[in-house]
C-alpha cells in the first residue's frame, strides 16, 4: 500500500484506488455554500480579492478542510447578506455542505464550522 499524501483522499477498490485532493473537497464545500440564500460570498484573504480583482475564481477561498481516513471537518468564512437570519442560514449552510461532500466523496463529515466575516448591504 501506497503511502497516503496529506492534500489527497484515497478510497481503495479490488479494482484501484481513487484519489481526491483536498482543494476539490474544499470546493465543493465553496460552492455548495454559496448556494444557500442569505449567503452573499466567501470571505477569503488579501491574496484571494487580489486573484478575484484579475478575474480569477478560487472556488475554496474561505474553506479549509481536514481529511482524515474516511472523515472530514470543514471550516467556513462566509459573507451574509443583510436582513438574513445569521443561525438558519448557517444551518443550511452546514446541512448541505455535509451531503454534498458525502454524496459526492463518500466522506464523512464530521464538522462544519462557519464563522461570518461580514454583511453585505444590498445595492439598489
Amino acid at each position: 500500500m501506497t503511502e497516503m499524501n496529506r492534500d489527497t483522499f484515497e478510497n481503495h477498490s479490488d479494482i484501484g484506488e481513487v484519489q481526491i485532493a483536498n482543494e476539490v473537497v474544499s470546493t465543493i464545500a465553496g460552492i455548495s455554500a454559496a448556494e444557500v440564500e442569505g449567503v452573499d460570498s466567501m470571505a477569503g484573504g488579501f491574496t484571494n480579492e487580489l486573484a478575484g480583482k484579475f478575474g480569477v475564481k478560487n472556488l475554496s477561498k474561505g474553506v479549509k478542510v481536514e481529511v482524515e481516513d474516511d472523515s472530514a471537518t470543514v471550516e467556513l468564512a462566509l459573507n451574509m447578506r443583510y436582513g438574513y437570519n445569521i443561525p438558519e442560514t448557517c444551518a443550511q449552510v452546514q446541512e448541505k455542505v455535509a451531503q454534498a461532500i458525502n454524496s459526492m466523496t463518500g466522506l464523512v463529515v464530521t464538522k462544519v464550522n462557519v464563522r461570518i466575516a461580514g454583511v453585505i448591504l444590498e445595492q439598489e
